[in-house]
């Protein structure tokens, strides 16, 4: 008894080594061997395809093996496969399965003697907890400092209309609108100017499933991980907001100190840059752990953030130049030149295409010497710019105009009036398919458009206000 109880404070003095604790790169290649498609989240939380949930169990010290294997399982001779309550493995990393109580809560299997390796686990840090989740009183020792709420306190789902309706446009409810078969299993994550509140919504329905309550306006959204969790960036908070789609919940909150505008993904890299303009930083975020892992000094008010082969640009708004960033080069910072009104850029086979909103003019610079190879003029008011397989789609404001460009000679392909009869701001692609998306804050409508030819294949009515939409996979959700 004295040595469970030495070792049981070893346990909770040294909770923080498990705070960010990463699941064993043995026991990940064993669960996703033996359960394909199984999720393990950067918390550590192990979730498999049909949402079976469980939770991991770090313990003080792995013992040593050369061939990882289940010791034991409860109930007894069960492969991960089958699901069982408990699973123990042979160097003493632990999973317990989380369990629906018939009062709503969910739990572990209550153990009226608990192994030795369940007793004396510990729970990571900072992991997100289920909601409701209610620990047996003989394991309340495995919580450590974690937080746990039992009331759902921290569910920030709304799906009530009072979360919308205020700021309902006075049209008719648009009905019966066709939803293109590239949008199967996608879900689109929409923004307003009005709530602060994040609206969820299905493609080609006009009226929000439901929303995600925010503390206040969102600056930016980003979809990362397949849609599992979202990057939020809002007015007057220090903090970048992780959600968790799957849960509606805060899975984390990253203190900046600052606050954060733009979010900016590397997929390859698995990583996104966040800019504080204020203070002149980029943070990096390690999107495996979600942390910070570096934060680069940049120079001026940095806006317009581009990520584009290997290196960053951004426009410093107050002195009209143009910087960028070598993350592979130490961070090396290089201004560009000057360029007033900048309102878009993009880059691609070392040229860096600027366009003026007030000139109507694009600018392109070979990045090698930083020289100023040819300029032409484009749609009236451009405000959005967009380069894909060669292609610059320009977005121009003032005629609502999507205008395709030859990148490599400036010369019109095609010229589109879009029919929304609106203000159009923003255009981007929608991930994993070749399709281009343009959203209109006034008329609040969205166009799909594919990429390849330039052809507008739908135009999309909502009820709500537009700012931003990200299009994404469905999460399955947990009920």
């Amino acid at each position: 008894m004295r040595k469970f109880l030495l070792l049981l404070g070893i346990l909770l003095m040294s909770g923080l080594s498990v705070f960010a604790a990463n699941v064993p790169d043995e026991v990940v290649t064993y669960i996703k061997r033996t359960v394909p498609e199984s999720y393990i989240r950067f918390d550590g939380v192990v979730i498999l395809p049909d949402n079976t949930v469980y939770l991991p169990l770090f313990p003080s010290l792995f013992s040593d093996i050369t061939n990882l294997k289940i010791k034991s399982s409860i109930p007894a001779g069960m492969g991960l496969e089958q699901e069982p309550d408990v699973v123990i493995f042979n160097n003493d990393f632990v999973l317990l399965k989380v369990i629906n109580t018939t009062d709503g809560h969910k739990t572990i299997l209550p153990m009226a003697q608990p192994p030795l390796q369940v007793r004396t686990g510990l729970l990571p840090q900072d992991m997100l907890v289920p909601s409701g989740l209610v620990i047996p009183e003989n394991l309340k020792g495995i919580v450590g400092n974690l937080k746990i709420d039992t009331n759902n306190a921290d569910v920030i789902k709304q799906t009530s209309k009072e979360s919308f309706e205020e700021f309902l446009t006075e049209n008719e409810i648009a009905k019966n609108q066709e939803v293109l078969p590239q949008f199967k299993n996608k879900i689109m994550f929409v923004t307003t100017n009005y709530s602060k509140n994040i609206q969820i919504v299905e493609p080609a329905k006009a009226l929000p499933l439901y929303s995600l309550a925010q503390k206040s306006i969102p600056v930016n959204i980003e979809c990362v991980d397949n849609g599992r969790f979202l990057l939020v960036t809002s007015y007057e908070r220090p903090f970048l907001d992780i959600i968790s789609v799957a849960d509606s919940r805060f899975i984390k909150q990253i203190n900046l100190e600052t606050c954060p505008e733009e979010i900016v993904i590397d997929e390859i890299n698995n990583k996104a840059y966040v800019t504080a303009p204020k203070d002149s930083l980029i943070f990096v975020i390690d999107l495996k752990t979600m942390s910070v892992i570096q934060k680069i000094r940049v120079n001026g008010y940095c806006e317009k953030l581009l990520l584009a082969d290997g290196k960053m640009f951004y426009a410093d708004k107050m002195k009209d130049n143009i910087w960028s960033i070598e993350p592979d080069n130490q961070y090396l910072l290089k201004n560009v030149g000057k360029f007033p009104n900048v309102s878009a850029m993009a880059y691609s086979d070392g040229n860096l295409y600027i366009a003026s909103r007030t000139k109507s003019r694009v600018a392109v610079v070979n990045y090698n010497d930083l020289s100023l190879t040819r300029e032409f003029t484009t749609s009236n008011k451009p405000v959005a710019m967009f380069l894909y397989c060669n292609i610059l789609y320009i977005l121009g404001a003032q005629n609502n105009m999507l205008t395709m460009l030859d990148a490599t000679t400036g010369n019109v392909i095609n010229t589109t009036e879009l029919n929304t009869g609106g203000f159009s701001t923003r255009i981007n692609q929608i991930e994993q398919t070749d399709l281009g998306l343009i959203t209109d804050i006034k008329s609040n409508m969205y166009t799909i458009f594919n990429l390849n030819t330039g052809k507008i294949l739908k135009t999309y009515k909502l009820n709500i206000p537009i700012k931003d939409i990200k299009i994404t996979n469905k999460v399955r959700l947990f009920e």
